[in-house]
């Protein structure tokens, strides 16, 4: 087993990465949830009849009261209305502040659930059980839950951080391609503003067999990145700005597109590629460097265009949590592996994009 912890003095938690971790939940949870009576489990319509009876039956035999909520897989239900029916079924099912929800699932999940359990009785634990390569090596880590607002993706949530995240690779073998490649955008991500030789080496696998070859270590490293800048940038306010690399115009795609057509490791995948030409202007990085940007995010499958008009680039520049006033900060690299925020204003962003933008 590989364990890392997040060190957040009181909200410090452990990350256990291991094959067939998912039917040993149930003791890892009883080990950091020692007074909870009652665990919440939301899935989601995909994960749920693959994953869910498994889960239950370790952790009934840890000693938990079990109930199971589903929703509809996919972004559509990251919504308040969503929120609202959990708020209902946790209290229908009982749970007080001593006991906690379990997100079993992707992305999605995690943040919905996660935002449930930020809020519900002003708070109780939750663990994550991510079941993507996207939300192992992301949105897992880190604290971050929310929902999404008609105006845009994550605009109402909260800092809460698990008690406990178990990867279970194993879980993985169950993913489409396409759901794979949309993590390994987030997975070049982290070598781009890192780790270079993390990057050559998922460059030297070629593909998917080649990445599961070495999961728990591709995992661990992603993880052991993100641990280390929410460490030191818990609230995202510095530091941690670096892990949206590729994300400000990443999500200009996701909502000129209505979140449809392009997953969020496409729209990324797409967005990295898209800052480093921008970057091109202040030779950040160099245009070698940028086209092997380009030609790992290709090598897994993933889009290194996706049309955009300025407008909608300006929509979501306007909305980016990054902004302040007129100026927004815009995530570039001094090279891959070395990363370089720069503070820019948003109308001369917008006019790097211009000549760019169909």
């Amino acid at each position: 087993m590989k364990k890392l912890n997040v060190p957040l003095g009181e909200r410090a938690y452990d990350i256990l990465i291991e094959g067939g971790l998912l039917g040993r939940a149930g003791e890892h949870c009883r080990a950091v949830l020692p007074r909870a009576k009652k665990l919440a489990v939301v899935t989601d319509s995909n994960v749920g009849p693959l994953y869910a009876a498994r889960l239950e039956e370790s952790l009934r035999a840890a000693g938990f009261a079990v109930a199971v909520f589903t929703v509809p897989a996919g972004e559509s239900s990251k919504n308040i209305h969503m929120l609202g029916r959990l708020y209902e079924d946790f209290m229908a099912f009982g749970l007080t502040r001593t006991d906690a929800v379990v997100a079993l699932g992707g992305g999605v999940v995690g943040d919905l659930a996660g935002f449930a359990a930020a809020t519900i009785l002003r708070g109780v634990d939750f663990v994550q059980i991510p079941t993507t390569l996207l939300a192992q090596v992301d949105s897992s880590v880190g604290g971050k839950v929310a929902i999404d607002l008609e105006a845009g993706k994550n605009l109402a949530g909260a800092f809460w951080q698990p008690r406990l995240v178990l990867m279970d690779p194993d879980v993985l073998d169950t993913l489409t391609d396409r759901i794979f490649c949309d993590g390994m955008a987030e997975v070049l991500k982290y070598g781009c503003i890192r780790d270079a030789a993390f990057f050559d080496a998922l460059v030297s696998y070629g593909g998917r067999p080649g990445v599961m070859a070495h999961i728990e270590e591709v995992l661990a490293t992603c993880c052991a990145i993100k641990a280390d800048v929410v460490a030191a940038d818990e609230r995202d306010t510095g530091e941690r700005m670096i892990l949206n690399f590729g994300h400000t115009f990443g999500h200009a795609y996701e909502k000129a597109y209505h979140y449809e057509t392009y997953s969020h490791g496409q729209a990324v995948g797409a967005g990295m590629v898209m800052a480093a030409r921008v970057g091109g202007a202040f030779g950040l990085p160099p245009a070698e460097e940028a086209e092997r940007i380009r030609a790992a995010v290709a090598l897994y499958d993933l889009p290194t265009e996706i049309p955009c008009a300025v407008e909608d680039y300006a929509a979501a520049i306007g909305l980016d949590k990054k902004g302040a006033g007129d100026e927004i900060t815009v995530i570039l690299l001094e090279r891959i592996g070395q990363v370089r925020p720069l503070r820019l204003d948003k109308t001369r962003v917008l006019h790097l994009l211009e000549g760019k933008a169909y």
